[in-house]
């Protein structure tokens, strides 16, 4: 016991010297606002890089002591639990008034710390042994947060992404929907490679993609998990205002982001088509803010019905959802549903909500097309709409569909826009170059990347199917090619099974 002793107080000493020592050598960098003044461009931001990188170093050190007071605090252990015994409720409470964090950043840091110390084997307390991880596939994971190489946010953004393997309710030991804890391991990998080149929203999304790919089987039951999420809170401010709190799921933020779309889209840069543009332009000249506009189309429409105050909107009558969907999937339903495919009752694949991320069960896709017209968009092999011949100054309300298709949102590079806040540019310009109002020399850009493009004097390139955005000489001296892949969900859907 005392050899024991004597080794735990060198262990202590050991680890309080090296964290002083660091916040030692973090104190000795500069705060003087005059010399980061003084710097260049390039050398600002690659500072900035460097200060995530000492951010990383520092949530690394975090998630491990915060998964330890949390493995010291679980439940089972009652009032003798370090929590509870120090007179907190939970450990999350705890590590926020030890650091001083947000309860907010403390719930994180624990949430990460249980990935790290799950993603572990864990020694039995009694006998040693090592007992296997309880959530192996996140080994990569939590090997990257020890090594400081990735984000607690991102980390979290991981486990929470990909979740679990599926449940093997029916005791074969195969999991239902076939989703395994090798394939989650692959799909983590995979998501650790990509992480550095991701911030962590578009890592989550990024793993909420992978899920929906390994477990088609399971779209439809998270779809009923956000349609459960669904809320509307009413709250009255203590200053006489009044708030509302909307929790929607897609398919209801369907509608009313196409409401919202048709009042605001002049005013902050929306679609710009061949008519309505009197309309448009009386909006946009309108002297409420967007956010009053907004508030006050929603006060009409709820007071009177959706088509009451069509001069407020561009188009009229009730809100209407689009959906994409291949002709493979929906033949491959129709057929189930006949009798004629697989004999299942039940359709495969999936389909998408125009604006929407999240991907949609065939049965909802089926729901939603039976009151709705269906417009056939080709494609060819490589992912390129079929041109609809139609030469005009602007694109037409049917070549903007077929652009929002295709392109799935603004095409400029980490920029999230949907279709419905994007406007169709020219990549051969219409005076310049004396360009055509064509399908293929189209692309969708959101307001402010339109008018950087046009401004900054950036250039988009076609070859092919692909695009390609080229950085001015003073942003990039040797002009660089820039990939800009499609953001259309069902478009990568299509290409997949059909290449």
């Amino acid at each position: 016991m005392g050899f024991m002793t004597t080794q735990t107080l060198a262990l202590t000493a050991d680890l309080h010297a090296q964290v002083t020592a660091a916040i030692a050598a973090l104190s000795a960098v500069s705060t003087d606002v005059t010399q980061y003044r003084a710097l260049d461009d390039g050398t600002l931001l690659e500072l900035a890089r460097l200060s995530g990188v000492e951010r990383q170093l520092v949530d690394a050190h975090a998630s491990v002591l915060a998964g330890e007071v949390e493995r010291r605090s679980a439940p089972e252990l009652g009032h003798s639990g370090l929590a509870q015994r120090t007179g907190h409720r939970t450990p999350a409470e705890l590590f926020r008034v030890t650091t001083k964090a947000t309860l907010r950043e403390a719930t994180s840091a624990i949430r990460v710390g249980r990935l790290v110390q799950d993603s572990q084997p864990a020694a039995d307390p009694i006998t040693g042994e090592l007992a296997p991880p309880a959530e192996p596939w996140l080994a990569p994971v939590g090997a990257a947060v020890l090594a400081g190489t990735m984000s607690v946010a991102a980390a979290d953004a991981i486990r929470t992404g990909l979740g679990r393997p599926t449940v093997d309710a029916s005791g074969d030991g195969v999991p239902d929907g076939g989703v395994t804890s090798a394939m989650l391991l692959g799909a983590a990998v995979h998501l650790c490679a990509t992480a550095a080149t991701l911030d962590p929203d578009r890592l989550h999304r990024a793993a909420r993609d992978l899920r929906d790919q390994l477990d088609e089987a399971g779209i439809a039951d998270r779809e009923r998990h956000r349609h459960h999420q669904r809320s509307l809170r009413f709250v009255r401010q203590p200053d006489g205002m009044s708030r509302l709190i909307w929790i929607l799921d897609p398919e209801s933020a369907a509608l009313i982001g196409e409401l919202y779309d048709r009042a605001t889209s002049p005013r902050r840069g929306g679609p710009r088509f061949v008519s309505e543009e009197e309309l448009a332009q009386a909006i946009a000249d309108d002297t409420r803010t967007t956010e009053q506009l907004a508030s006050d189309v929603f006060v009409e429409l709820l007071r009177s019905g959706a088509d009451a105050d069509s001069s407020r909107l561009l188009g009229t009558g009730a809100p209407s959802v689009r959906i994409l969907v291949t002709g493979d999937d929906l033949a491959t339903a129709a057929a189930a549903g006949t009798g004629t495919g697989t004999g299942t009752g039940h359709g495969t694949g999936h389909g998408r909500i125009d604006g929407e991320h999240d991907p949609v069960s065939i049965d909802t896709v089926e729901r939603l097309l039976c009151t709705a017209t269906i417009t056939a968009v080709t494609f060819d092999a490589t992912g390129q709409a079929i041109d609809l011949g139609r030469e005009q100054r602007l694109f037409s309300k049917r070549q903007k569909l077929v652009l929002a298709t295709r392109d799935g949102g603004c095409l400029f590079p980490a920029c999230e826009r949907p279709p419905a806040w994007t406007e169709a540019h020219h990549i051969r310009h219409w005076h310049r170059d004396h360009g055509e109002t064509n399908i293929k020399d189209g692309v969708l850009l959101c307001r402010h990347h339109h008018l950087l493009v046009h401004n900054n004097h950036w250039e988009i390139e076609r070859h092919g199917a692909t695009y390609w955005l080229i950085p001015p000489p003073d942003i990039d001296p040797e002009q660089k090619p820039i990939p800009m892949p499609s953001k259309s969900k069902a478009l990568h859907h299509l290409l997949t099974h059909t290449g």
